[in-house]
């Protein structure tokens, strides 16, 4: 019970400080979604997360993932949100509403044999890596075009938006310019007339700058630590 009600006031909590930057960006705040990041966090926190409001569930690991969709029954739409290795696609796909992780186009033709084979479309985001860090994965921006182009032609995979993790920053503000960075990629890209690639979506902003992350256009905010507290709990 305690849990339930920690995460139940931790999730009115960020809901209100999300309305607040919305409307401090001129937007409305219904345009902008929680995701819950439920990276090694247990089946009783996701529950009391989706029991209050919670739609989205973010997990970084297929394992993880598989165990936790057995016992959330709730129609809930699941994220993939940490880097797909090739060897986990067939039950990535299976498991899956969106995968956010999309980075090559040999990751994006494995999605689309995959999606053949189920009779299903893969739903993607493209990870941007906007500041070259060797130990993240994402496209970098300049390669952002040719993949797009490549990913048109696939007929089982559909790129709804960007998504991107700015470098660590003790400051909010100092990612404002990252984020500034992925709404002006997908401003740019947006209307590049392929019939499987719209890029409404931008997922940015986590628990240390996500109201930074909306005013500078966010629609989905991977929230783990402001919602859970710590991992494992």
């Amino acid at each position: 019970m305690a849990l339930m009600a920690d995460v139940a006031a931790q999730y009115r909590n960020i809901m209100a400080r999300m309305g607040e930057a919305a409307m401090k960006a001129g937007r409305d705040a219904r345009a902008v979604r929680l995701l819950a990041a439920a990276k090694s966090q247990s089946v009783e926190a996701i529950r009391a997360a989706v029991a209050v409001g919670a739609a989205l569930i973010g997990e970084n690991y297929v394992q993880e993932a598989q165990e936790k969709k057995r016992a959330i029954l709730e129609p809930v739409e699941w994220h993939m949100i940490g880097h797909l290795q090739r060897n986990k696609v067939k039950p990535a796909v299976e498991l899956f509403d969106v995968i956010e992780t999309l980075d090559s186009a040999a990751l994006a033709r494995a999605l689309d044999r995959e999606g053949e084979k189920l009779g299903k479309t893969v739903r993607t985001y493209i990870e941007i890596n906007l500041a070259g860090e060797k130990t993240k994965s994402g496209v970098a921006p300049d390669r952002l075009a040719p993949l797009l182009e490549e990913v048109g032609k696939l007929p089982r995979v559909t790129v709804e938006g960007l998504m991107t993790v700015p470098p660590m920053q003790e400051q909010a503000e100092s990612a404002r310019g990252y984020f500034h960075a992925l709404w002006e990629l997908r401003e740019k890209f947006r209307a590049a007339g392929l019939s499987n690639i719209n890029l409404k979506e931008l997922s940015m902003g986590m628990s240390n700058d996500f109201a930074v992350a909306i005013e500078e256009g966010a629609t989905i905010v991977r929230i783990g630590t402001a919602l859970f507290g710590p991992r494992g709990r």
